[in-house]
């Protein structure tokens, strides 16, 4: 069984007991359910910013803890301040350790777009994700069927949130539907974690035109990105690079300086 297999059998099981937990009707009811979304595509169209959509993650499967000491709050508003087009937060938390409540925190007196970073299979994610204050959410193609990334997607944009709709290999752009709003190709394979930026280049002329393109995992210099961005890449999604730091707020600001 690979990491990917036990991520989403243990996601399963959380499911089942979510959904006992809380209804959907109760998260429809809540504070933060009834705001209108920020646009993540605006943001990184904004030539004044980096393209950077800049991470905030705990931990991983492959390298275990990453930060353990870092405020989300802290870290979110800093990235923002100084040039993110975005934040992603992961909410995943055996394996990641990270919460719901690491992203409603971040969402709390913000105005910038927030992606929510997590295994999504169900509608209630979704409705979920709307719920504690997410802008858009990842949908991963390797573990969703067609249909389903069309469901969940067509859901997603009747709440208002965009979707990233992250992709491997060249056969799961398929996948790609009228709701995609971005395209991301992750250099990261899920199923052996090993990475390789040189996937993006790879699939850049398959990705069909329409769709903003951001390059995710593996990118640790503004080399990589001047790279990819020739590539036709509109934006980056960067998070262990200044994670594994002990600032990672000034870990970025320094990445931004070497990028100008």
């Amino acid at each position: 069984m690979t990491i990917l297999d036990k991520i989403i059998e243990n996601k399963k099981k959380e499911l089942e007991v979510l959904t006992v937990v809380s209804s959907i009707r109760d998260m429809e009811k809540g504070r933060l359910f009834k705001r209108e979304t920020v646009s993540l595509s605006e943001f990184l169209l904004d030539r004044n910013r980096t393209g950077i959509i800049a991470e905030f993650k705990r931990k991983s499967p492959s390298k275990g803890v990453i930060n353990s000491s870092s405020s989300v709050v802290e870290v979110a508003f800093g990235y923002f301040k100084e040039g993110a087009c975005g934040v992603s937060v992961l909410t995943d938390h055996k394996f990641f350790g990270g919460s719901p409540f690491d992203l409603m925190n971040a969402r709390e007196k913000s105005s910038f777009p927030i992606l929510r970073k997590d295994f999504i299979l169900d509608e209630y994610q979704v409705i979920e994700s709307k719920a504690i204050g997410a802008d858009a959410i990842l949908l991963i193609a390797a573990v969703l069927e067609k249909q389903e990334v069309l469901n969940l997607s067509r859901l997603a944009h009747s709440l208002g949130l965009e979707i990233l709709l992250e992709v491997h290999e060249q056969n799961e752009l398929d996948k790609v539907n009228q709701y995609t709003n971005i395209i991301g190709i992750n250099n990261r394979n899920l199923r052996t974690f090993e990475v390789n930026t040189d996937i993006s280049e790879k699939i850049a002329h398959r990705i069909p035109p329409g769709f903003l393109r951001i390059s995710e995992s593996g990118i640790s210099s503004p080399q990589t990105i001047k790279k990819l961005k020739t590539a036709g890449y509109h934006g980056f999604l960067i998070g262990e690079k200044f994670m594994s730091t002990s600032d990672p707020v000034q870990a970025f600001a320094e990445f931004v300086k070497e990028l100008k």
